[in-house]
């Protein structure tokens, strides 16, 4: 049964209900954590890694439609936006003219569906927080289940452990935070255990698309679908060029010693292998986390492993209670989902524009999202008018939560298509119709107002006060 540590683990996730398959898998992590394991991937592992690029691929038409009609989509919606103040699926946020990204996402997929005749599939990994709140906002799309698939399933969680021996730590102040969740690895856990794998296949679809619900570049293309059909790779991963606010995330390579492709995270990166990680000319491209797999493949690998698929283990050290620095220190044991890319021989890797990769981790990206630097057309598709993407740094103290951006944007975003960057300083107010030129920069103010109309990057564009 293992040591007095994971005993104590899996009594504590057998009574909390969760899934065995889910049980089984921590119990690996654990093994590992016990021996030493670290995860970390050496920079003398691996070398840099090229891969074709998507806007050097043609797909006829009708057989980009063909994919579609045998591909299923998910998307990852555990997140509650904690990190911008919020405490329900941060899917639920207003993009634009009142819709949501589920909103956005719903109709993306209805109208795929209309176009190319594809039942498609949506369906949601969500997490015991943003299940009630993620049905509920979708119940207005009546024709969006499919029947025999369910419009959800829900990831898996584990126990936090104290760095000291192992064991579930006990957090009576809030025992919710006895608990994380395993990374997003966990999908492919919680799709076998909830057995919506096998309903998949008995359906009749052959590959799954999955990517995060912040990141509406991420349609289910039939231009992508079809390549990924034709190429009759088992697994397969969307990466884009990095650019210098990648410097610090993760990045693909390939391991020397197998030729296997990796994706290492920075939490998998030796300290003296920061330099290298920065390096945006080794290492070019990051994931998307868009990622095509074949339905067949997933289950037989499963099936071979016993529902353990053996991704690279991600350790991370943190406190019980997040806001509390003095809580005790706890591993929570991780996995990362693009990580799988190593499990399957023939994986492959395709370049696409960063027009496919728009995710909101920040106020500073609802800002570009919300702002005219994208339309949404009829298809409901994003499509960039403007000539870049312009950077944003607004003040943590002022525009950090959502509630206190949403103050300072009465009116909305400002007009940001012929904007470069935008450094805001301070406490700033936007009126209606502001446009912002080139750079911007403004500094220091208690109580700022940018008035209506302000073309900001002309002389005496704003008033302090």
């Amino acid at each position: 049964m293992g040591s007095p540590g994971l005993q104590k683990a899996r009594e504590k996730m057998l009574a909390a209900g969760v899934d065995e398959v889910a049980i089984e898998t921590f119990a690996h992590y654990y093994r590992l954590l016990e021996h030493g394991e670290t995860g970390m991937i050496p920079e003398s592992t691996i070398d840099p890694v090229d891969m074709e690029s998507l806007a050097d691929v043609e797909v006829p038409d009708e057989v980009g439609a063909e994919a579609l009609r045998t591909t299923a989509v998910i998307k990852l919606n555990g997140g509650l936006g904690t990190s911008m103040g919020m405490d329900r699926a941060k899917s639920l946020l207003c993009v634009r003219r009142g819709l949501s990204f589920l909103d956005i996402i719903a109709r993306q997929v209805l109208h795929l569906r209309k176009v190319h005749g594809a039942t498609l599939p949506l369906i949601f990994m969500n997490s015991f927080r943003t299940s009630g709140d993620t049905m509920a906002a979708l119940a207005r799309y009546g024709d969006l289940p499919v029947e025999g698939l369910p419009l959800e399933f829900l990831q898996n969680k584990e126990p936090k452990l104290l760095t000291s021996d192992l064991s579930p730590v006990s957090w009576p102040k809030d025992p919710d935070l006895e608990w994380c969740p395993p990374g997003h690895g966990d999908l492919y856990t919680a799709l076998r255990g909830t057995g919506l794998l096998a309903r998949l296949l008995e359906a009749g679809y052959e590959r799954v698309f999955v990517s995060n619900s912040d990141n509406l570049g991420a349609v289910p293309d039939p231009v992508v679908a079809g390549w990924f059909a034709r190429s009759g790779a088992p697994f397969a991963i969307e990466a884009v060029r990095r650019t210098p606010s990648d410097r610090k995330g993760g990045h693909f390579a390939r391991r020397k010693s197998d030729g296997r492709i990796v994706l290492r995270e920075t939490a998998q990166t030796l300290d003296e292998d920061k330099q290298a990680l920065a390096d945006l000319d080794r290492h070019r491209y990051c994931s998307t986390n868009n990622l095509w797999f074949d339905l067949r493949a997933m289950q037989e690998a499963l099936d071979v492993r016993e529902g353990i698929l053996g991704l690279p283990m991600i350790r991370n050290v943190k406190n019980v209670d997040p806001g509390d620095k003095t809580s005790p220190e706890v591993v929570q044991v991780e996995t990362a989902m693009g990580a799988a890319i190593e499990v399957f021989e023939g994986s492959q890797l395709i370049e696409v524009g960063r027009d496919r990769f728009v995710p909101v981790k920040t106020t500073n990206d609802l800002l570009v999202l919300r702002s005219d630097v994208y339309e949404i057309g009829q298809d409901f598709v994003l499509d960039q008018v403007a000539g870049n993407i312009p950077f944003v740094d607004l003040d943590p103290d002022h525009y950090k939560l959502v509630g206190e951006f949403d103050k300072r944007f009465p009116e909305g975003a400002p007009s940001m298509r012929e904007a470069s960057s935008l450094r805001v300083n301070g406490d700033w107010t936007f009126c209606k119709g502001v446009s912002v030129v080139g750079d911007v920069a403004l500094d220091g103010a208690s109580n700022g107002r940018i008035d209506a109309g302000t073309v900001l990057g002309e002389p005496a564009a704003a008033s302090d006060g």
